[in-house]
């Protein structure tokens, strides 16, 4: 079990422990507004599962019917995380509108924000702690999760502003108003996440700044070579393809060439975690009749 999946196992336990906590605090208060959140950590539970699953089909090794690994599994994992997300917030938005209809007054309400408001700060250090591994280990299934648990926060943000407000001023139907304004965030939250997770799957190019210093590394430990182009990524959970044609003299010999590109190959493979380099040797009489500049 590597870092990632213990990440992830943990997470589902932080998760239950505050599940536990939101829903003892909605039964003490009855606040709509504080059984929608206890709701919505529900899918924290289930979707840090998930990511752990994911996680464990993504470690392993290339095969003969995936040759190029199981990284996308992470992506699958965030889709569904996202999902989550916006099956909740239409259960919320449901209760939301019910307790609208027929709004109900707090039992015990300063008890139930204590409880909650502990419980978010929970959440709060544990969503700052995933995001920061996820984005240090490059985990898409870790981010995803760290940007539910986030949602989760704000959610709760929002439900003890909500209670607050009955409590300061009398007026339950602010409980499953409030309810209903946080769902709406989380709503949006999941569609940002389902979106940024397909374009995963559509094999999204690297970032900007991960390509300008892969070309760089490229200028740097490529003497020998007249020149590289066609550089091309594509970002499979904790991968990165990189893939690029290596323009050599035409009278080079295939062990100088080969040495170039293994020295290249180390060098991505050191500076950039997880990366897999495929890279294509042409002379540069080659290059020239395609029209290609050879320096």
């Amino acid at each position: 079990m590597d870092r990632t999946q213990k990440a992830a196992l943990l997470s589902a336990g932080v998760g239950l422990a505050v599940t536990a906590l939101k829903f003892y605090a909605a039964a003490a208060t009855g606040s709509l507004a504080l059984y929608s959140d206890a709701l919505e950590s529900i899918i924290n539970v289930v979707a840090a599962v998930g990511a752990f699953v994911a996680l464990r089909v993504a470690a392993r090794p290339a095969d003969e019917d995936h040759p190029y690994g199981h990284h996308k599994a992470e992506f699958f994992s965030a889709v569904i995380e996202g999902a989550l997300i916006v099956v909740a917030a239409l259960l919320i938005l449901r209760d939301a509108y019910f307790g609208l209809l027929a709004p109900k007054p707090l039992d015990a309400p300063v008890l139930g924000l204590a409880i909650n408001f502990g419980a978010s700060i929970i959440n709060a250090v544990w969503a700052f702690a995933l995001m920061r591994w996820g984005r240090m280990w490059r985990s898409p299934a870790l981010i995803a999760d760290a940007r539910h648990v986030f949602a989760d926060v704000v959610t709760s943000c929002g439900v003890l502003a909500g209670v607050s407000a009955v409590l300061a001023t009398g007026y339950p139907v602010l409980d499953p108003a409030v309810a209903g304004l946080v769902a709406l965030h989380i709503l949006w939250s999941g569609f940002q996440m389902v979106r940024e997770s397909v374009d995963g799957l559509m094999d999204r190019a690297a970032s900007p700044e991960l390509i300008a210093e892969i070309r760089t590394l490229i200028s740097k430990h490529g003497e020998g070579a007249l020149e590289a182009h066609d550089v091309r990524t594509r970002s499979a959970g904790q991968a990165t393809f990189i893939d690029f044609h290596l323009v050599v003299p035409g009278t080079m010999t295939v062990e100088d060439s080969h040495s170039i590109c293994d020295r290249l190959e180390s060098a991505l493979e050191t500076t950039i975690t997880g990366a897999v380099v495929t890279i294509h040797v042409e002379p540069a009489a080659e290059a020239k009749a395609h029209g290609l500049p050879v320096l």
